[in-house]
């Protein structure tokens, strides 16, 4: 554990925003991560943990208190629960898309689809991370956390995080506060072994992304590979010297809304049903039936809708900036939100503020932020 000179957060977060702060800590271990947080919140001080800093927006004002830098490393492989799978164990601060890297190139599915996709491995299961109908609640089998509450340490079963799209009990969401107020300190995947060779492309989002069709194989690394390309072209895989993606990525979430509520949207606009549509089962003793089958019950049904096409449709289309604004939407994908250099947080907090409020005239829903906000209200 290294105590060092506060660096200013535009340096260590993606939207390039955020003072420095009154304390900076790194932590290089397991041990030393969970040192130096026990040690916080021993003496009740504000504080936060940086991973990547690719989810997070920071205001303007120095942060009065200390942020924690994960920087642990490593991936331990262990068997899997059943014949071809194996586990990996990854320490949180891992690079996730070199964790995504490694697995591909083991011949190990069940990510590739989220090549690309900035930060660490500990934030991961936080928002419950995806892109192209793949999520890591496919394949978290449990992460190991340090309770605040307690002080102790913990391996939790992924079945009780509260994984659901883009959260997770462990998420800050915008306006409250985590449901468990705990830091991973590492995570357990189990990935199917395929090897290198071309396997079926599960998923119809995962293969319509690609332009394939239901019956193509390609291999591992043919996903990755096309997968990094069709981010590239949105500016959603992070480079210097690309202000499209000097972003939090999707600032948006893609909203989950009622079937009936859909029905109310133009129907050119994308949506994706949530989860797996089933009919109830009706059980009916033979001594009980008297010929009549009783109509079921309704049920609701819930649709995921695009929030990018939703912006581009209030009249919002890429490249939009309000005037004198450092601020824009991406030249490439509606839905980043982007620093064109030197913005200001509150220049993106504006630019975020009118989009929802666009949004809301036109078309009665309100967009809710992906990142975590510190310091900064919308």
């Amino acid at each position: 554990m290294a105590e060092i000179d506060p660096l200013p957060l535009s340096q260590l977060t993606t939207l390039r925003t955020g003072a420095a702060p009154e304390r900076m800590v790194d932590a290089t271990s397991r041990d030393e991560l969970i040192a130096v947080l026990l040690d916080l919140w021993s003496r009740g001080e504000p504080w936060f943990v940086l991973g990547g800093g690719s989810n997070l927006f920071v205001g303007d004002e120095p942060f009065e208190g200390t942020v924690v830098r994960v920087r642990t490393t490593g991936i331990e492989r262990l068997p899997g629960s059943r014949p071809g799978t194996a586990r990996l164990r990854v320490q949180a601060g891992h690079d996730w898309d070199a964790l995504v890297a490694a697995a591909v190139d083991a011949g190990l599915a069940g990510i590739e689809a989220m090549s690309g996709i900035p930060g660490t491995a500990g934030a991961a299961p936080v928002q419950n991370v995806g892109a192209y109908g793949q999520e890591i609640v496919q394949t978290l089998v449990e992460v190991e956390l340090l309770d605040e509450a307690t002080g102790e340490v913990s391996t939790v079963a992924a079945a009780d995080l509260g994984l659901g799209f883009r959260t997770s009990v462990l998420k800050q969401h915008y306006g409250s506060v985590p449901n468990r107020s705990a830091v991973v300190l590492s995570i357990t995947l189990e990935l199917a072994e395929v090897g290198p060779g071309e396997v079926p492309v599960a998923g119809d989002q995962l293969r319509s992304a690609l332009g394939l069709d239901p019956a193509a194989s390609v291999s591992l690394a043919w996903v990755r590979d096309h997968v990094l390309a069709t981010r590239r072209r949105k500016g959603m895989v992070l480079d210097d010297t690309d202000p499209d993606t000097w972003s939090a990525g999707s600032f948006f979430q893609n909203a989950i809304v009622s079937e009936s509520f859909a029905r109310t949207l133009p129907p050119e606009c994308p949506r994706w049903p949530v989860g797996a549509t089933l009919d109830p089962v009706l059980v009916i003793p033979l001594a009980a039936f008297d010929g009549v089958v009783p109509v079921p019950p309704a049920t609701s049904r819930q649709v995921k809708v695009s929030a990018a096409w939703l912006i581009e449709n209030a009249g919002l289309g890429k490249g939009f900036a309000l005037p004198h604004s450092r601020a824009g939407l991406s030249t490439k994908h509606t839905l980043a939100l982007t620093n064109r250099g030197g913005a200001s947080a509150n220049e993106i907090a504006q630019l975020a503020r009118f989009v929802q409020q666009r949004v809301q005239a036109e078309f009665g829903l309100l967009l809710q932020p992906e990142p975590v906000l510190i310091d900064v209200e919308l």
